[in-house]
């Protein structure tokens, strides 16, 4: 596995990752401290503002798994990859990609893209 296919797979470990204390630390382990995510819902800059996200959306979609839904395609600095939520072993609930901006082996700028989410 390439540097950017683990930094990926961490990001997504941190999505999964319930526990305060332990996501913190995976954050730290894949975003600058600065760092920003963007997607059609949020605009998060800094760790903990990301943290906040993801702890909210592990609140809205509780139990559901974040996974990998494809290779990673990079080059230089930058990789595209998508991802499922849902119940492991059934259909995904929410379908998206991200492309992640790494710099020094930390990712600076996500920006999130949903191709498939509930309808209400």
């Amino acid at each position: 596995m390439s540097s950017t296919e683990n930094l990926v797979a961490r990001y997504l470990d941190a999505w999964n990752t319930t526990d305060p204390a332990e996501r913190a630390a995976v954050l730290a382990e894949v975003f600058a401290e600065d760092a920003r995510y963007t997607d059609p819902l949020v605009d998060a800059e800094g760790r903990d503002v990301i943290d906040q996200v993801i702890a909210g959306a592990q609140a809205q979609f509780a139990g559901l798994v974040f996974s990998s839904g494809g290779p990673v395609d990079a080059h230089h600095n930058t990789a595209r990859f998508s991802w499922h939520l849902g119940v492991p072993g059934q259909e995904p609930l929410v379908i998206g990609f991200d492309v992640a901006v790494i710099e020094n082996d930390r990712i600076t700028k996500v920006y999130g893209f949903l191709d498939k989410v509930p309808t209400a």
